[in-house]
């Protein structure tokens, strides 16, 4: 079986128990190597055949992982953070399925998660947001009408976009059609890795503090009024709410 795995967001501690053991068992990995940092490969075997995807086709990285399965060696399809977010795997896995190769996916800890707790902050807050939409601008590869960012903006949920740190002056105009110029913003390049970068601020100002922090690519850009961290105290822990495993108290006592 091949199994894609996700690396996680660049610190090689940040990969799963799971997928530490997939790449440990490893004797042929193929990995996105414009993502994947080279110290996540060192929980792989000195022997392991190891092939870098970033110039590699379609074709060419199924006819590696096709052509070494046959030889019954355990191939890994090492992904960045999760496999499932923009990934590419569906196509991957539609061509294996063609091929009558069978495959499993091990999740990992996707990149919006290290942006979070790099900054640190709780992206769904009581009584401000309890949404977050993960989304990208539409540059080379288009995205589908109805998902363009004006549209998805009107919600004023928590937003995570991704794949669009070269495109932050059109983007912020477009954010801001419904976003406040004030509201909450911030950009993590490279969340988790050892040259991260953190960058607070406001979303007009995105644009400005991405040139002088010379941010153009491998960003994520968080906006929403939860990144403020003020917003009500959840009900799970209050004394006075009562749940499945708590009593309520009676707050006049």
């Amino acid at each position: 079986m091949i199994t894609f795995v996700g690396a996680g967001p660049g610190d090689p501690e940040l990969i799963t128990v799971k997928g530490r053991k997939a790449l440990e068992q490893a004797d042929v990995v193929v990995y996105a190597g414009s993502l994947v940092p080279e110290d996540v490969l060192t929980w792989t075997r000195a022997n392991c055949e190891k092939h870098n995807s970033a110039s590699l086709s379609l074709d060419e990285q199924i006819s590696i992982m096709a052509s070494s399965h046959e030889l019954g060696k355990t191939v890994v399809r090492l992904h960045t953070g999760d496999p499932s977010i923009y990934g590419a795997i569906g196509e991957q896995m539609r061509e294996l399925d063609a091929k009558g190769i069978a495959y499993s996916v091990i999740p990992g800890v996707s990149s919006f998660l290290a942006a979070a707790a790099a900054l640190p902050i709780e992206l769904t807050l009581p009584g401000v947001s309890q949404t977050i939409i993960l989304t990208r601008c539409a540059g080379r590869t288009p995205v589908p009408e109805k998902e363009n960012i004006k549209s998805l903006a009107a919600h004023g949920a928590t937003m995570v976009l991704f794949l669009s740190s070269g495109l932050l002056e059109e983007t912020t105009q477009d954010l801001m059609t419904h976003y406040s110029p004030q509201t909450p913003a911030a950009l993590v390049q490279r969340a988790s890795w050892k040259e991260q970068k953190v960058v607070r601020t406001t979303l007009e100002k995105i644009p400005e503090e991405a040139r002088k922090n010379n941010i153009d690519r491998t960003a994520l850009l968080l906006v929403g009024q939860a990144l403020s961290n003020e917003g009500e105290v959840s009900k799970l822990y209050d004394a006075t709410f009562a749940h499945g495993y708590r009593e309520a108290k009676d707050a006049s006592v």
